[in-house]
């Protein structure tokens, strides 16, 4: 499952010598992209409000992102070959944030890409690519609240996360700025409520493949089954 044996120095390699150098190409088609103006540059002195916005919905838009290219990754084949590796640690740690397939974790980065397609600037397009790439790791931390003083604590929400690696099939989104899961219904917050619905979609899952292998072996009409 891990190379080397070892969970951590299989996420450690994997990031390392995978995924962080798939982020550096991701940057560096990004700066060429934009060095030879094949992407509209808007300059801050003139375009700050419209620049500022888009670094303060960049957060929100990076769910959205995610959701959907972590739903679709979690299609069976996809699943098989790309994703099956990220889920390999299913008690994940810090290193295992960027510990992917280069499929998944090219995608992941080029998220910096939707920069190229609207007016922006290299400087928004680095906040949405270090937000992925950093942000990852805050979502596998193993703590959900760290305490900086006696009565300051940071939220980290890797616990959202952290379900994710345990059951697969829930909080596929980030920590609720869009709340995408509660509304296709895989939201869990680790309370027994949401385990219940949980279950229940789980079964309700597995009755309809149930049904579908008991259609497949019924006997053609007229034929008397076995």
């Amino acid at each position: 499952m891990f190379w080397f044996q070892s969970q951590n120095i299989d996420n450690f390699t994997r990031s390392f010598f995978v995924t962080i150098p798939l982020w550096t190409v991701v940057e560096i088609v990004m700066l060429w992209v934009y060095a030879n103006s094949w992407a509209v540059w808007l300059p801050w002195t003139t375009n700050w409000l419209y620049l500022s916005f888009l670094v303060l919905i960049a957060p929100a838009v990076h769910e959205v992102y995610f959701f959907f290219l972590h739903r679709a990754i979690h299609w069976p084949p996809l699943y098989k070959w790309v994703h099956s590796v990220h889920h390999n640690s299913i008690n994940p740690s810090p290193w295992s944030s960027l510990s992917m397939h280069p499929v998944e974790g090219f995608l992941y980065h080029a998220e910096a890409w939707l920069h190229l397609l609207i007016p922006s600037n290299p400087v928004c397009a680095y906040f949405t690519l270090h937000g992925a790439g950093f942000g990852a790791v805050n979502g596998h931390l193993g703590f959900e609240i760290f305490e900086i003083t006696d009565k300051a604590n940071l939220d980290t929400h890797s616990y959202l996360h952290y379900l994710h690696h345990k059951y697969f099939e829930v909080n596929y989104g980030g920590d609720g700025l869009v709340p995408l899961d509660k509304l296709f219904g895989t939201w869990h917050d680790g309370s027994k409520e949401a385990d219940e619905i949980m279950k229940a979609r789980f079964r309700k899952k597995k009755e309809k493949v149930h049904s579908r292998q008991e259609g497949r072996s019924d006997p053609p009409s007229g034929m008397p089954a076995e």
